[in-house]
């Protein structure tokens, strides 16, 4: 028989000691694991390189003009961007009137430039260039034209290449968007609540499973939106990433602010900890805090916030926007989840008038930052209705207003002292925001992967106007007129010379003159400035639109010339 051993009690004040040393050491160590997430942050800021800030990019004008008729083979291909635009290797291609490949070497890019070098010895006929680029705001820009040397073929196909978006591919990015911001919410929500507003009796691991759920959410789609921008830009299917592409998608400003975002979620991670243990430490409190707002920049960093017009203002507007709708969300969660069924008439007494101003000012912040957003991003009336964006706005200004309504009628209830007596009711109220804001979601998630109202609309506007060319015929030569823009104001003319079997005509002497006499404006004469035996070049102000008629005359020796005349419609 062994005796039993009596162990002595533990003062009450040596086991609270015993706890404050072991909420400090849980404390240090949350400490120590945020400065080494914010180390991994930094060396993420440190390795990217530098990449120059740009916009979403639109074609702007090509050398050769699209579709222009050009006398000899150029040496190379020049495509002008509205911004600075990244490379997607073997995107850029130049297919000769055969089929074969008339580029020679890699193109180079200079801000808004790309320089494609071609064979100058290329055969006579049309030439086929396309390309696909990476705009500042992550999204692919892609698009083809042709020219012709000499005279216009049959224009070649490009079969060597696939430039075109996968569908499945932009649906998977979609998804990965909108569970990001799920996982937000969720994250948010919980931390906050746990922070200020959770009743000390209750416990805090149901709230603590639901953050690290959208921890691990947020970190699971941060990964595959890093992983899905390869097919993304340079095309494919979802498993076509290659080592390369993963290292030219990290290098990107866009891969830079999803590993800081790694990084700052990591080192938040310590600290919630601590905080799903028990109440949190001002300093702690404060640091989690600075955490969270930096971790909200990384999106706006990554899409077209950065891309705007003004885009200190657009990524500040954008992170207010974000984080407001993490924490009205996030929000609803608990109080639909824990907070109405487990807290007491008394505790939620306490709470849901905290609550609701929480909420009202979170949905001040998101209408200011959201016009603020919108006017930026639309620009103009029309653009709010003739673009895919403005119509996605306007359906989430539709469903912002409805939820809005609802959210009214739940403040209501608390204004009453009914929502503590009557949780049920509350709850049906809130379950109803949560629907509506779900749909929100899933629209906000298309929003931020469709072209912004402002670049579509100037697309539209520059392919509806900007050129204008033709060929006219004399009995000794052919001339092909180019004109840019083709509308009032100053206006580019360029003419190239041909004999009647298409080859360059060598040209003494060039007279140009333009006229409207509908509107009383007498002929102007455009001063010519030869560039080549056949091409000259000219500049010329047309004060008013209409049917402008040019007059040419083209002598070819000293004794020979003809004149051939036009009627340019001018916008």
């Amino acid at each position: 028989m062994t005796a039993a051993v009596r162990r002595r009690p533990v003062p009450a004040a040596d086991r609270r000691r015993a706890d404050r040393r072991a909420a400090a050491d849980r404390h240090w160590a949350a400490r120590l694991g945020t400065v080494a997430g914010l180390l991994v942050t930094l060396v993420a800021l440190l390795l990217a390189p530098a990449t120059p800030a740009s916009a979403h990019a639109v074609l702007v004008s090509t050398s050769p003009t699209a579709s222009a008729v050009v006398p000899n083979a150029p040496a190379e291909v020049v495509l002008t961007f509205s911004e600075g635009v990244r490379k997607v290797p073997g995107k850029i291609r130049v297919i000769a009137p055969d089929g074969s490949r008339a580029d020679r070497g890699e193109p180079t890019f200079k801000d808004a430039v790309v320089t494609i070098p071609v064979d100058p010895s290329g055969a006579r006929g049309t030439y086929l260039v396309s390309y696909r680029v990476i705009s500042a705001d992550s999204h692919p820009v892609s698009g083809a034209f042709t020219y012709s040397v000499g005279a216009p073929s049959t224009p070649p196909t490009d079969t060597g290449t696939d430039s075109r978006a996968n569908p499945v591919v932009e649906n998977a990015v979609k998804v990965a968007k909108y569970l990001s911001y799920l996982g937000l919410l969720l994250l948010v929500g919980a931390a906050l609540v746990l922070a200020a507003l959770w009743p000390r009796r209750l416990s805090r691991r149901g709230p603590a499973r639901l953050a690290w759920s959208g921890l691990g959410l947020l970190v699971a789609a941060t990964l595959a939106e890093l992983w899905l921008q390869v097919p993304y830009t340079a095309g494919g299917g979802l498993f076509a990433v290659t080592g390369s592409g993963l290292g030219d998608v990290l290098g990107s400003t866009y891969g830079t602010a999803h590993l800081v975002r790694l990084g700052l979620l990591a080192a938040a991670a310590f600290l919630l900890r601590p905080l799903f243990a028990g109440p949190l430490g001002r300093t702690d409190g404060i640091i989690l805090a600075v955490l969270g707002g930096a971790a909200l920049f990384t999106w706006p960093l990554a899409g077209h916030p950065a891309a705007s017009p003004v885009p200190a203002v657009s990524v500040v507007v954008d992170a207010v926007h974000l984080g407001s709708m993490a924490v009205w969300l996030g929000g609803l969660v608990m109080l639909a989840v824990f907070l109405l069924r487990r807290a007491d008439e008394r505790e939620l007494d306490a709470i849901l008038p905290i609550w609701s101003r929480w909420a009202a000012l979170a949905v001040a912040a998101l209408l200011l930052a959201g016009t603020v957003q919108g006017l930026i991003e639309v620009a103009t009336p029309k653009a709010l209705l003739d673009t895919t964006y403005g119509q996605l706005l306007l359906t989430k200004i539709g469903l912002f207003v409805l939820v809005i309504a609802v959210a009214t009628y739940s403040r209501s209830l608390v204004r009453r002292r009914t929502a503590a007596g009557r949780p049920g009711l509350m709850r049906r109220a809130v379950v109803a925001e949560l629907v509506i804001t779900a749909v929100v979601l899933g629209v906000t998630a298309n929003l931020v992967q469709t072209t912004p109202a402002r670049t579509e609309a100037a697309n539209v506007a520059g392919t509806s106007t900007g050129y204008f060319t033709t060929t006219l015929t004399s009995p000794i030569y052919s001339l092909q007129l180019e004109l840019d823009p083709a509308e009032r104001g100053n206006n580019s003319m360029h003419l190239y010379a041909y004999t009647t079997d298409n080859r360059p005509q060598p040209v003494k002497e060039w007279k140009a003159t333009a006229a409207l006499p509908s509107a009383g404006i007498e002929p102007i004469d455009i001063p010519m400035l030869p560039l080549t035996d056949n091409h000259a070049t000219g500049e010329i102000n047309l004060p008013a639109a209409g049917q402008w008629e040019f007059r040419f005359t083209v002598r070819t020796s000293d004794i020979d010339q003809a004149t051939v005349t036009a009627t340019v419609p001018i916008k």
